[in-house]
């Protein structure tokens, strides 16, 4: 029987590679897939480019604040993976009421029409940086969600929002929570494709404060594993951590940047910190691991080294948004 699937933020970075996972020649050959997009700034039509022609996948530009046009879709679905976010920090900074139309309005929206209509599961897809900032050892589940920013507030939001729908109206919702995620067809605006770009153009890159904040870093490929693991094994009312299993400062992560870009330490500038900037993130996966059988399989320095082949390789996507952003 053929799963007929709504991914919402189709077109960005992670939802982007999840479609195009979900359609190789690998995925499954029994999931019908439309995704939902409004194509924002960072939502980019070709990066589903090589899926026009396939009979399983449909596009609709559209924006999951659309009560009508998400109604209409939700009808016609089985399955909804909900990708669709404003996610970049330092643009919540400047001006949150995108954020939060979005990640908890635009939530709302979708999942209650998931309701109305019937869709049989929700994945909500979510963030590490709902947790606010932990100095030692690693977030589990059940930690109390502390957001420092308009970004991380709203995503917190939204996973609340969704949640509610299942315990008050029993419908099968699972969340995950992702590390800082990095791979191919990343939106230049975010630290590693920014700073690769950056590099490979001959210019300098920003190095917030003394460049001791920490991340956990994750694979997209290990990220689209987790999600649809959760989609697949996953059990309603659940949430699940994706984890990278890779924690770098961001002085650390530099230096391998630089190193994989032959560039040295003269092309950094060091700049004032962000506002609100959480020091560390990490999350215990042993639940994921347990329950979805995840574990992350690609390694960083591999997986750093692919990346950065990528950009290298690909300048006219990038060139493009990085002219029209002026990132």
């Amino acid at each position: 029987m053929t799963t007929r699937l709504l991914v919402t933020g189709g077109a960005g970075f992670i939802g982007s590679h999840y479609v195009r996972t979900l359609l190789g020649p690998d995925g499954p050959a029994d999931v019908r897939v439309t995704v939902l997009d409004a194509l924002t700034y960072a939502g980019n039509p070709e990066n589903l480019a090589g899926l026009r022609d396939h009979p399983r996948y449909t596009f609709v530009q559209g924006d999951i604040c659309d009560a009508a046009t998400v109604a209409a879709l939700t009808r016609e679905h089985d399955q909804v993976v909900h990708f669709a976010a404003e996610s970049h920090v330092d643009r919540s900074i400047d001006g949150g009421a995108a954020f939060v139309r979005t990640n908890v309005l635009g939530t709302q929206t979708l999942i209650e029409a998931a309701h109305q209509h019937g869709v049989e599961t929700f994945v909500h897809v979510s963030t590490d940086e709902v947790y606010g900032s932990i100095a030692h050892g690693s977030w589990p589940e059940t930690h109390p969600l502390k957001p420092s920013s308009p970004y991380s507030a709203s995503k917190a939001g939204g996973d609340l929002v969704a949640l509610s729908y299942h315990h008050t109206h029993g419908l099968d919702v699972r969340v995950t929570r992702g590390s800082n995620t990095y791979g191919p067809y990343h939106f230049p605006e975010k630290l590693i494709p920014l700073f690769i770009t950056r590099l490979l153009d001959g210019e300098t890159v920003p190095l917030y404060g003394d460049g001791g904040n920490v991340r956990d870093w994750l694979h997209v490929d290990d990220h689209v594993q987790g999600i649809e693991a959760a989609r697949t094994r996953g059990r309603a009312g659940e949430i699940y951590h994706i984890g990278g299993g890779t924690e770098l400062s961001n002085r650390e992560l530099t230096g391998l940047l630089l190193t994989a870009c032959d560039a040295d330490w003269d092309r950094v500038r060091h700049v004032p910190d962000r506002k609100g900037h959480d020091r560390r993130y990490s999350l215990d996966c042993s639940k994921a691991r347990r329950e979805l059988g995840y574990t992350p399989r690609v390694d960083f320095r591999a997986g750093l080294a692919d990346t950065v082949r990528w950009y290298r390789d690909n300048r006219p996507w990038w060139e493009a948004l990085r002219a029209r952003a002026m990132v």
